[in-house]
C-alpha cells in the first residue's frame, strides 16, 4: 500500500512539474488591447480568453514546438508556431479581417445593384420602378451620372463614348446584339427584361482586365441563381401582353417568360409624329435553367426576339417620304458554370452565341445582313490568403458578318468580314489592410483580322479614410476593334484605343450614398474617312484622336423621410473628337455638357400606392450648320423630360400600373438634318429631329399566382 501511494505521489509531482505557463497580451496592429480574444494550443483543450487589458495566461502540459491559435471576431485568425517553454509575457498582434462588411471596396467607375453588392448604389427594383424608364434597363441607367440621353437613339452612351463602345455581358458572357430593331432617328430599347436578373454592375470606366473590346463602359447582368418560389406572372398591357412561370425542383429550377408587343392599337389612340405603314410589333421570350451540383452551379440562358415595322420617313433631300421596312430576328444563348475544384480553386467558364438577321427595305432598295458571334471563356481564381487573390483567364471571340445590298436598278453589292480575337488576362487583388486595397493586372489580345496584338495594363486602388468614406483610383488602357460599318468595307485598320484615369470618393451610410468622381479619357487611333458617310469607296485611316474629361456627382437618400426615397445625378463633361469625316477636333453631336436627373419614389400607405417622378435635364447639344463657316457651331435648345408613374396594389398579388413620360409635353429637339445643296437664296434648308410623340402613356395590369399568395410584380414594374 505504501508502494502504491509513493508511485501516485511521484506521478502527480512529475505531471505538475511538466506543466508550463503561457502568457501574454493581445492587441491590434496599433497596439490597442483586444478583450475577449480566444487563445489556445492547437490540438489541446489548454487555453484562455483575454481580459479588458488584452492579457491572458494559462497552463499547458504540451511541450516543445506547438501552434498557438488566437481568434477574435472581425480579425484574422493567427496560427503561430511557438516554443512553449519560452512563451511568457509576449505580445500577439492581430490584423483586422478584410472580409468584414465595413472593409474597403474599390468603387472607381462602378455602380452596383443586387443582394451580393458590397456597396449597392441601385436596387434591382430601381430598374423597373423608375418613372420614365418604362421597364428598360438602359432607361433606368440613364438616370445615373456619366451617361448621355440621346433621345433619337435610345442606346447607352457613356462619358463621351459612342454607343458601340459600351459592351453588355450576361453571366460574364458577351452579348453582341443587346438592342432591339430600329432605324434612323427612332429610339430603340434593350432586348432584356429585368424579370430574370438579380444583380447589375455598370462600369463607366477603369474596369477589370477580365473585360475587353470596350472603349468606354461595360454593363454586367447576372441572372438569378435560385428563385424564391414557384409562381406564374400574367401581364396585360396597353402595348401587349406577357406571361412568365417559375418551377423549382430539388437541385434545379426553370424560369420562362414571353411577351407579345403590338403598338398598332396604342397608335390609334395616341397621335404619333411618325408615319407608320405597319406599327412596331414583336414576340420575344427568355428562359433560365439552373442546376446545382455539389461543387458548383450551371446556368443556361436563352433569349429570342422577332420584330418588324414599316414606316415612311421624311428626308429633306427627297420630295417624297422614304419607305423603311425592317424585319429582325435575334437569338442569344449562353451556358455558364461557376464552382470549385481541387485545393479551393474557383472555376468560371462558359460559351455564348448570338445571331441577328435583318431584312431591310429602303425605298425600292433591299438590304439583308446576318451576324454570328460567339464568346468562349474560362477563368480560374484562388485565394492565396485572406488578403491576396489571384485570377487568370482567357477569352476567344468570333464574329462573322455578311451583308447584301441590291439596288432597284439591279446592281448588287456584297460586304462582310470575319474577326477572331484571342485574349488572356491575369489580375491580383491585394488587401494590405481593411482600409487599403489594390487590384492590378493586364490583358493581352490578338485580332487575326487586323493582324495586331495589344497589351493593356489595369490598376485600381482604394483607401478608406473614415468609417463611411473612402477614395478610389483607377487607371487602364482599353482597345476595341473598329465598328461593323467600317470593317465590312476594309480590314486595313488598327484597334481604336483609350486610356482611363479616374478619381472617386464615396460616402456610404445606412440609407444614404454620396459619390463624386473626376475622370480623364484619352482617345487615339480613331477611325476617319473622307466621304459623307462610310461606304465601299471611302478612304479610311486611324489618324483620329480625342479626349473626355469631367465630373460626376450622385446622391441617394432613402432614410431621411418616411416612405420617400430619391436620388440626384449631375454630370459635367468637356470632350472633343477628331474622327469620322470631321475636319477638326470638336465636341460630337451626341454630347450635352451638363446633365441632371432627379428621381423620387413615394409610398402612400393609405392608398396602397407607390408614385414616382423623374425629371431629366440636359443642356443643348452641338450640331453642324452648313450656313455657318465654323464647323459644329450650332447648339440645340435644352432637353427636359418630366415623367410620372403610379403603381396601385389592388390586392397582395394584383397591381394596376400607370405611367406617362414627358408629362409637360416639352418639344425636345435632338438635332437637325440639312439639305445637301443650298436653295436659290444660297441657304441650306433644314428639318428638326424630334421625339416620335410628345408623350408616351402606359397602362398595365399585373397578376401573380403563387402558393404562398404573397408574391407580386411590384419589383418588376
Amino acid at each position: 500500500m505504501k508502494t502504491i501511494f509513493t508511485f501516485l505521489f511521484l506521478a502527480f509531482s512529475i505531471a505538475a512539474f511538466a506543466q508550463q505557463t503561457i502568457s501574454g497580451k493581445v492587441t491590434d496592429e496599433k497596439g490597442h488591447p483586444i478583450a475577449g480574444a480566444n487563445i489556445f494550443i492547437e490540438g489541446t483543450y489548454d487555453g484562455d480568453s483575454s481580459d479588458e487589458q488584452g492579457n491572458f495566461s494559462f497552463q499547458t502540459t504540451a511541450a516543445g514546438k506547438q501552434n498557438l491559435v488566437v481568434t477574435f471576431l472581425t480579425y484574422e485568425t493567427l496560427n503561430q508556431e511557438i516554443a512553449v517553454e519560452d512563451f511568457k509575457g509576449r505580445t500577439v498582434k492581430l490584423k483586422e479581417s478584410v472580409n468584414t462588411l465595413d472593409a474597403v471596396v474599390i468603387t472607381a467607375g462602378t455602380f452596383e445593384s443586387g443582394d451580393k453588392a458590397r456597396v449597392s448604389v441601385l436596387k434591382p427594383m430601381d430598374i423597373v420602378t423608375t418613372a420614365g424608364a418604362s421597364g428598360d434597363i438602359i432607361g433606368a441607367l440613364l438616370t445615373l451620372p456619366g451617361t448621355q440621353t440621346v433621345g433619337e437613339d435610345g442606346r447607352l452612351f457613356v462619358r463621351g463614348g459612342e454607343a458601340d463602345e459600351a459592351q453588355t455581358y450576361v453571366d460574364g458572357l458577351r452579348v453582341s446584339q443587346p438592342y432591339g430593331a430600329t432605324t434612323n432617328n427612332l429610339p430603340t430599347r434593350g432586348r432584356f427584361s429585368p424579370f430574370l436578373f438579380s444583380g447589375i454592375a455598370f462600369s463607366t470606366g477603369g474596369y477589370s482586365a477580365e473585360y475587353g473590346e470596350a472603349l468606354s463602359s461595360v454593363l454586367l447582368l447576372n441572372t438569378i441563381d435560385e428563385p424564391d418560389n414557384e409562381k406564374t406572372d400574367i401581364s396585360l398591357m396597353s402595348v401587349g401582353l406577357g406571361i412568365g412561370n417559375t418551377q423549382k425542383w430539388e437541385k434545379s429550377s426553370l424560369s420562362v417568360n414571353t411577351s407579345y408587343v403590338n403598338l398598332a392599337p396604342y397608335q390609334v389612340a395616341i397621335p404619333q409624329a411618325v408615319d407608320w405603314n405597319r406599327a412596331y410589333q414583336s414576340i420575344s421570350g427568355e428562359m433560365v435553367y439552373r442546376y446545382q451540383f455539389n461543387s458548383g452551379l450551371l446556368k443556361t440562358y436563352i433569349a429570342f426576339d422577332a420584330a418588324d415595322f414599316d414606316l415612311n420617313q421624311e428626308n429633306i433631300n427627297q420630295p417624297e417620304k422614304i419607305r423603311v421596312d425592317v424585319r429582325n430576328n435575334n437569338l442569344y444563348l449562353n451556358s455558364s458554370y461557376k464552382g470549385y475544384f481541387g485545393s479551393n480553386y474557383q472555376l468560371t467558364t462558359g460559351i455564348s452565341y448570338g445571331y441577328s438577321h435583318n431584312k431591310i427595305g429602303i425605298g425600292l432598295d433591299d438590304v439583308k445582313n446576318a451576324e454570328h458571334a460567339t464568346h468562349m471563356k474560362i477563368k480560374i481564381g484562388k485565394n492565396l490568403s485572406e488578403r491576396v487573390r489571384v485570377t487568370a483567364g482567357a477569352d476567344y471571340f468570333t464574329t462573322k458578318f455578311d451583308e447584301d445590298f441590291k439596288e432597284n436598278a439591279g446592281d448588287a453589292f456584297s460586304s462582310g468580314y470575319d474577326n477572331n480575337i484571342a485574349a488572356a488576362y491575369a489580375e491580383t487583388d491585394i488587401f494590405f489592410s481593411k482600409n487599403f486595397a489594390a487590384k492590378a493586372g493586364f490583358r493581352f489580345s490578338h485580332s487575326d483580322l487586323l493582324q495586331e496584338s495589344n497589351l493593356s495594363p489595369r490598376l485600381s486602388l482604394a483607401y478608406k479614410v473614415s468609417k463611411n468614406g473612402q477614395f478610389s483610383l483607377a487607371y487602364g488602357d482599353f482597345v476595341q476593334s473598329p465598328r461593323q460599318e467600317y470593317l465590312k468595307y476594309s480590314s486595313q485598320f488598327e484597334s481604336e484605343k483609350t486610356a482611363h484615369y479616374i478619381l472617386n470618393f464615396q460616402y456610404n451610410k445606412t440609407g444614404k450614398t454620396f459619390r463624386a468622381e473626376a475622370y480623364f479619357k484619352q482617345y487615339r487611333d480613331l477611325v476617319k474617312y473622307d466621304t459623307e458617310i462610310s461606304q465601299f469607296d471611302s478612304q479610311f485611316n486611324n489618324n483620329g484622336k480625342g479626349f473626355a474629361k469631367g465630373i460626376d456627382l450622385f446622391w441617394r437618400d432613402n432614410n431621411s423621410f418616411k416612405n420617400l426615397e430619391y436620388w440626384i445625378s449631375y454630370s459635367y463633361i468637356d470632350t472633343e473628337r477628331d474622327y469620322k469625316n470631321y475636319p477638326k477636333q470638336v465636341t460630337p453631336s451626341f454630347v450635352a455638357d451638363h446633365s441632371l436627373s432627379i428621381v423620387t419614389k413615394y409610398w402612400i400607405s393609405d392608398l396602397r400606392s407607390q408614385v414616382g417622378f423623374t425629371n431629366s435635364f440636359n443642356s443643348g447639344r452641338p450640331y453642324n450648320n452648313p450656313n455657318e463657316s465654323v464647323f459644329m457651331n450650332g447648339k440645340t435648345k435644352a432637353y427636359n423630360n418630366l415623367s410620372f408613374s403610379w403603381a396601385y396594389l389592388v390586392s397582395q398579388q394584383k397591381i394596376l400600373y400607370f405611367s406617362v413620360s414627358n408629362v409637360l409635353g416639352t418639344d425636345n429637339v435632338f438635332g437637325y438634318q440639312y439639305a445637301d445643296n443650298p436653295n436659290m437664296n444660297g441657304e441650306f434648308q433644314r428639318q428638326a429631329i424630334r421625339q416620335p410623340a410628345d408623350r408616351f402613356f402606359f397602362v398595365g395590369f399585373f397578376w401573380t399566382i403563387s402558393e404562398n399568395k404573397k408574391e407580386n410584380q411590384l419589383k418588376n414594374l
